[in-house]
C-alpha cells in the first residue's frame, strides 16, 4: 500500500520541490496526496492545479495542512508530510507535523541553527514518529559501498579523507538580479550563519562521515567572502581532526567557476584508499598498496548488499542524482511500512540520515563558522 504524501513549499519556480516530487513517485511507495506549497495561498493552489490534486486538499498554509489532515479519517489522512523550504522554515513546519502524528522528510540542513535541531531531536523522540534528511548523495550506491568497504576494515585504518564540492554558479553577485534561489540562500535571515558551508559544506561534512565511520573533532576553518556586497560565505577550507587519529580536508565553493556539482571524497587507510566523484557516479575507484587498482561499478554482482539494494538496473544503465534522492524515500518507505507491518526492516533500508545527521550538520555549522572568526587555530567540534 503507497504510503500518502504532503508537501509543504515547492510551488512553481522551486527546484528542489519537484526533485522531490520525482523522486517520491519513482518507486511508487508514495502517493502525493495533499500540499500547501506556497505562502502564498494562491501560488498555492495554482501549484495543486498543475499536480491534479483536489482542490480540498491543497492549502493555503502549512498550519491549515496540518490541522485539516489530522482531522480526517485515519484510512484518507497522510502519512508522512515532505518539507522543503527555505531554511528558516524548516523547524516550525516539522515541529507541528511530528507532534500531531506524522512522519517527517526533510530537506538539509536541518533547522535554522543548532537550538532549534536539538529540540526537534526531543519532540520526534516524544512523538514517536521518524524523521528523513535529505543529504542526497549518501543515497548514491558507490557512496554505500565504499562505506560499506571503510567498515569492513578491507582498507586498514583510515588516515586520511579529502572531500570536495566545488561549485561556480555563485561567481558574480546574482543575488541582486531576479534570482530566487540565490536571494534567499545568501540572506542571513532566511538561510542562517552560514552560505556555501551552510548549502553545500553540510553536504561535504555528512559525506565525509558517512563514507568513513568517522567523526569530526576538532576543526580549523577559513572562511571567506569573496564576492562584493555578499553577506555570506561563499568560499572555505577546513583542515578536520577525526575520531581515531585520522585527519581530514573539506573543501566548499561556490565561486569556483565553471564548476557544477562534482562533490568528490577520497579516503585512505593503510593498505589501501578509495575515490567516488558524482561526475562518474556508477564508478568506485579503490587503489592497493601492494597491487594494481580496481574499479567497482553500480548494478553488478560483487558489490554489498547495501548497494545491490539501491541500485535499479544492471551494470552499464547510468543511475544518478534523481535515483539516489529517491533511495532515500524508498528506504525511509519501507521503514514505515515494517513498522506499519510489526516487522523488523532490513539493515539496508535503515540505511537513511535522519535526526542525528542533522544535529551534527548544524553543528558543523556553527563550529566551522566560529572557527573561521576565530583567532584560534584548532577549536572543539562541539554539538
Amino acid at each position: 500500500m503507497k504510503l500518502r504524501l504532503a508537501m509543504i513549499g515547492g510551488g512553481q519556480g522551486a527546484f528542489i520541490g519537484s526533485i522531490h516530487r520525482m523522486a517520491a513517485a519513482l518507486d511508487g511507495l508514495y502517493e502525493l496526496t495533499a500540499g500547501a506549497f506556497s505562502s502564498d495561498a494562491e501560488k498555492s493552489r495554482a501549484t495543486g492545479v498543475l499536480l491534479g490534486l483536489p482542490t480540498e486538499r491543497v492549502y493555503g498554509s502549512y498550519q491549515e495542512l496540518i490541522a485539516q489532515e489530522q482531522q480526517r479519517p485515519e484510512a484518507e489522512r497522510v502519512q508522512v508530510i515532505a518539507i522543503v523550504t527555505p531554511n528558516h522554515l524548516h523547524f516550525e513546519p516539522a515541529r507541528l507535523a511530528l507532534e500531531s502524528g506524522f512522519h517527517v522528510i526533510l530537506d538539509k540542513p536541518m533547522t535554522f541553527n543548532l537550538a532549534e535541531a536539538k529540540q526537534l531531536r526531543q519532540v520526534a523522540a516524544s512523538s514517536s514518529r521518524k524523521l528523513c534528511l535529505t543529504h542526497t548523495y549518501t543515497g548514491y550506491p558507490m557512496v554505500k559501498e565504499a562505506r560499506q568497504l571503510i567498515a569492513a576494515g578491507t582498507l586498514g585504518p583510515i588516515r586520511k579523507v579529502y572531500v570536495e564540492y566545488p561549485q561556480g554558479w555563485l561567481s558574480g553577485f546574482v543575488e541582486g538580479s531576479d534570482n530566487k534561489q540565490a536571494a534567499w540562500r545568501t540572506d542571513p535571515s532566511r538561510s542562517g550563519v552560514a552560505g556555501a558551508m551552510g548549502d553545500i559544506g553540510t553536504h561535504a561534512f555528512n559525506l565525509l562521515e558517512y563514507v568513513s565511520g568517522l567523526q569530526v573533532e576538532k576543526l580549523c576553518a577559513d572562511i571567506n567572502v569573496v564576492v562584493p556586497g555578499r553577506r555570506l560565505d561563499d568560499d572555505g577550507a577546513v583542515l578536520l581532526k577525526l575520531s581515531g587519529g585520522a585527519s581530514g580536508v573539506l573543501v566548499a565553493t561556490q565561486v569556483a567557476a565553471g564548476e557544477e556539482n562534482n562533490i568528490r571524497i577520497r579516503a585512505y587507510g593503510d593498505q589501501g584508499g578509495l575515490e567516488w566523484q558524482q561526475a562518474d557516479a556508477n564508478t568506485l575507484l579503490v587503489r592497493w598498496l601492494d597491487r594494481p587498482a580496481e574499479i567497482r561499478r553500480t548494478g553488478t554482482g560483487y558489490v554489498s548488499s547495501f548497494a545491490q539494494h539501491n541500485a535499479r538496473t544492471p551494470a552499464g544503465h547510468p543511475e544518478g542524482y534523481l535515483e539516489a534522492f529517491a533511495n532515500l524515500y524508498r528506504n525511509f518507505a519501507l521503514t514505515l511500512q515494517a513498522d506499519m507491518a510489526g516487522q523488523p526492516a532490513p539493515p539496508e533500508a535503515l540505511d537513511y540520515p535522519g535526526l542525528e545527521e542533522g544535529i551534527r550538520g548544524m553543528a558543523f555549522i556553527e563550529n566551522v563558522i566560529a572557527s573561521g572568526l576565530s583567532v584560534t587555530k584548532w577549536t572543539e567540534f562541539t554539538v
